[in-house]
């Protein structure tokens, strides 16, 4: 996942859908937790709110490369593994906040359960809105309830998930390749959810490493 960033690059729709994970070497994986480790533990120990905004927008400014080459291969289910898809997740939202808001609105009128409350977004949701959410919800990893952040960041995969699938049922006898895309985006987004979800409970299991 970390071949071909390049700063200050686009991070393309199709590394999104081709997006698995995986585990590094043994010297990677090493670095990739203490450094996730080192970083989380500072900053909640004294949350300096000039700090944490300078960790929220780093990618802002750095792009996705710092990143990707520290933590985009550690396992789903871990603590780099969780910062890591905070970080894509924010950056796929800024990269279209449009069409974001778009799938997220549809997937909130869809939604069964709590996960439109659990994310946390106002309603309506516009692309100010999604692109407040996504900072906000990276904002509470370093000064705020981890556990609560990740739990609003797999709400929002999850209604992400909703919305793409129902764009795609629409789309399917008009436009059969835009509704295959938004098909895989909404497995890929789902994935994603599942994978944030189990660090919420691996995090309040104090098995999050």
């Amino acid at each position: 996942m970390a071949d071909g960033f390049h700063k200050p690059t686009k991070f393309p729709s199709r590394v999104f859908e081709a997006f698995h994970g995986g585990d590094d070497p043994a010297t990677l994986s090493r670095v990739a937790h203490e450094t996730a480790n080192a970083l989380l533990s500072r900053v909640r120990e004294n949350p300096d709110p000039a700090v944490v905004e300078r960790l929220v927008a780093y990618t802002d400014e750095h792009g996705i490369d710092a990143v990707a080459e520290l933590w985009a291969q550690a396992s789903a289910r871990s603590l780099p593994g969780a910062l890591w898809r905070l970080y894509l997740l924010r950056l796929l939202i800024r990269q279209d906040p449009t069409g974001t808001a778009f799938l997220f609105q549809r997937g909130s009128e869809l939604a069964v359960g709590v996960d439109p409350v659990v994310a946390g977004a106002p309603t309506p949701t516009g692309p100010e809105e999604v692109v407040a959410l996504a900072d906000d919800i990276l904002r509470g990893i370093f000064a705020g309830d981890f556990g609560i952040a990740l739990d609003r960041a797999a709400a929002f995969c999850r209604i992400m998930a909703g919305g793409a699938t129902s764009i795609a049922d629409d789309s399917e006898a008009t436009e059969p390749e835009r509704s295959s895309e938004l098909t895989t985006r909404a497995l890929r987004f789902s994935e994603l959810g599942q994978e944030l979800g189990a660090c919420a409970r691996l995090w309040r299991s104090y098995s999050l490493d």
